[in-house]
């Protein structure tokens, strides 16, 4: 047997890779590009199919972002919701002890009162406007139908408006030194004197003219 190593011929011959499958005859060339296409397909599915999972990764993380985003609004709705509340809670606080700390100066005061004084207080809390006058009176001037609610707070309005002229009536008899009870003279200088300091609208129209 011949050694390969000293044989050149025999060492070609091993070298030589062995013969692939036969190609019929005018097919060579182009089933040898085909072969090649198909090859470069395959690498082309392997080499892609790294890039949509990348992207489907990203996805996923902007995803995940975005689930993270929308988990904080509702944790700062709450909070907003909360400060809303403990400022409505202050506020009544606050105001419910400007009323205690009211009612208690208005006891001292009441305390205070001479018979005579009381007298007139209690006089004073339970006098009132008949609500009917008063529910005439604001539909004949506005000609409208005006509900309970309305004619309750015009009623409480036109007393202290009373109330206001009464106590300007009485300064005005004791600036001039005279004594009560208060007399038609007193309560038009009143009128007067509180129209003077804007307190009361006029009801005059007056038509501007213009040069």
């Amino acid at each position: 047997m011949a050694d390969p190593a000293r044989d050149p011929l025999g060492a070609a011959a091993a070298a030589e890779p062995p013969p692939g499958p036969a190609l019929p005859a005018g097919h060579g060339a182009g089933d040898a590009a085909a072969v090649e296409g198909e090859g470069e397909g395959e690498a082309g599915e392997a080499g892609g199919g790294g890039e949509p999972k990348a992207e489907g990764a990203d996805g996923e993380v902007r995803s995940a972002e975005g689930e993270a985003a929308d988990g904080d609004e509702p944790g700062l709705q709450p909070s907003a919701a909360r400060k809303v509340k403990l400022e409505l809670k202050e506020r009544k606080e606050k105001k419910q002890k400007v009323d205690e700390d009211e009612i208690q100066k208005m006891q001292i005061l009441v305390s205070s009162f001479s018979e005579e004084q009381l007298n007139r207080y209690e006089m004073y809390r339970r006098s009132a406007f008949p609500k009917a006058a008063i529910k005439r009176l604001i539909q004949s001037i506005t000609g409208t139908s005006v509900s309970q609610n309305v004619v309750i707070a015009m009623s409480g309005i036109s007393k202290v408006f009373v109330g206001e002229v009464v106590e300007e009536a009485l300064d005005v008899c004791e600036k001039w030194g005279e004594l009560p009870p208060l007399q038609p003279k007193h309560m038009r200088e009143a009128v007067r004197r509180l129209k003077a300091r804007g307190q009361i609208p006029n009801s005059k129209y007056k038509k501007i003219i213009f040069h």
